[in-house]
């Protein structure tokens, strides 16, 4: 089987409101399915725990969840053969992003970055990097089963090795699952539509104002092109989030 496509602007926003799309899926509020220890984020790249579920992640924080990010990879491979900036120029500034868009979310979390190689993750390293950062009563929150991207795929079978070997709950959410896939097709067996107040939605999305160095160009050169276009955040301006779990 082919991989998805990850260009052009995919499924239209509007089009996971139709026929088998988020409207089937249960409604509920974040308080009510709120961790009881720290939740555990794992991010194949700076920016997936904002756009997936930085949402929620405010909520919980909020309400005095504990909330650690683990930063599989620093970035560094969005824009190759840039003209402008280099690979380590690139991941600083991407973690500057991230630290602040985490800040407007609210959650003062620790970050734990394991610089595995962008566009080059493999499964077995991010589940020993886990293994050694889990501890007992752990939720961990990792990308969808199938999302798309080969980084955010090595990311969800590693994370949840690492989750099954501590034995603590595993929870999913998707980024680009949305761009490629089509409502009808995608099971949301076990899925909860998290309704956010307003208050989360408005820091959402400021938090993701602030990855610059994807939503918009570095420079003119088509070198430096916008990775998240504005048919692409549309999917992320919702005023809820879908997660899996727990497993």
């Amino acid at each position: 089987m082919s991989a998805p496509s990850l260009t052009g602007h995919g499924t239209p926003e509007e089009a996971w409101w139709g026929p088998g799309g988020l409207d089937t899926v249960p409604a509920r509020d974040p308080w009510e399915i709120r961790p009881p220890g720290r939740v555990v984020v794992v991010a194949p790249h700076p920016d997936d725990e904002v756009l997936g579920v930085g949402g929620t992640l405010a909520v919980w924080a909020a309400a005095g969840t504990e909330v650690a990010v683990v930063a599989v990879t620093d970035g560094e491979g969005s824009h190759p053969g840039s003209p402008t900036t280099t690979p380590a120029a690139l991941a600083a500034r991407r973690a500057e992003e991230r630290r602040d868009a985490l800040a407007v979310l609210g959650v003062e979390a620790a970050v734990a970055r394991l610089r595995l190689p962008d566009s080059a993750v493999a499964a077995g390293d991010v589940a020993d990097a886990l293994g050694d950062l889990l501890r007992a009563g752990d939720t961990v929150v990792v990308p969808v089963d199938g999302d798309g991207h080969p980084d955010h795929d090595a990311v969800a079978a590693g994370g949840a090795r690492a989750a099954a070997d501590a034995g603590v709950a595993c929870w999913r959410y998707p980024v680009w699952l949305w761009h490629w896939a089509r409502p009808g097709a995608v099971s949301f067996d076990g899925a909860r539509r998290l309704v956010l107040p307003g208050t989360a939605v408005r820091a959402k999305g400021v938090a993701i104002s602030r990855f610059t160095s994807q939503i918009a160009p570095l420079s003119d050169d088509p070198r430096d092109a916008t990775v998240l276009s504005d048919a692409v955040l549309a999917r992320f301006r919702r005023d809820s989030e879908i997660l899996w779990g727990p497993r």
